[in-house]
């Protein structure tokens, strides 16, 4: 199997109130490629975090329509990944950007 970069698979951070709400449960939102795979994003977040990962749940998020005056669009596609780590253990989103 050809493995990528972790830093490839996870683009950002999604930080919201949800997001961080749901920060003290152990839970992290990630904005990853459309192609990365549970077991990508899994190892990807071990690697640069160095936590470790119980559960991922991905889900892909159709583009939102847009307009500027007369022309209508849609932004991207994309695909959130929610990641739930062991208890005890956290990430910090300002350390490592």
């Amino acid at each position: 199997m050809n493995t990528r970069d972790p830093h490839s698979i996870l683009l950002k951070p999604i930080v919201s109130e949800k997001g961080y709400s749901e920060g003290q449960a152990g839970k992290y939102r990630f904005e990853v490629r459309k192609d990365a795979t549970k077991v990508e994003i899994k190892t990807a977040v071990e690697k640069i975090f160095k936590v470790h990962v119980l559960k991922v749940n991905v889900i892909n998020m159709d583009g939102k329509a847009r307009r500027m005056r007369q022309h209508a669009g849609f932004t991207s596609d994309w695909k959130k990944a929610i990641v739930t780590l062991r208890d005890g253990e956290h990430i910090d989103y300002y350390e490592r950007v």
